[in-house]
């Protein structure tokens, strides 16, 4: 003999109107998300470097504006390039910033923003999206 459930709304049964709402999370891109407007910040600066123009000038010459996150990222490292720089100069031993390859030296401005400037991304992600980077395109 199978046993059938009683229906919501009997007696004793809760009914989703009896489930109190749940707070809505903070408004945070998904990590998906966030990796993606990393990497699109990385193609942006780079080609910001390759050309020697501006990070501002390139994100003002695109068709479609990117997401709130790459434009975050290309500004302050835009903003705070020569501190930004003068910290890699001090701890990339036997290496001058100029000399470094274009692509290594934008994704490594990336993530000394990340860890000096926003301190509401975790130093280990920081860290695990710029070696992630790295591992993708670095020479």
């Amino acid at each position: 003999m199978t046993s059938v459930p009683p229906a919501p709304g009997a007696r004793g049964v809760p009914t989703t109107a009896d489930v109190p709402p749940v707070a809505a999370a903070p408004a945070q891109p998904a990590a998906g998300a966030r990796r993606q407007a990393r990497e699109r910040a990385l193609s942006l600066l780079y080609e910001a470097d390759s050309k020697e123009v501006g990070a501002e000038t390139i994100l003002a010459g695109l068709p479609v504006e990117p997401a709130a996150f790459t434009v975050e990222l290309v500004s302050g490292v835009a903003s705070f390039g020569e501190e930004i720089d003068g910290l890699l100069g001090r701890f990339a031993r036997g290496w001058a910033v100029e000399r470094m390859p274009a692509i290594d030296r934008t994704l490594l401005r990336i993530g000394v923003f990340e860890l000096v400037h926003r301190p509401d991304v975790p130093t280990a992600v920081a860290i695990s999206e710029a070696v992630d980077l790295a591992h993708r395109y670095s020479t």
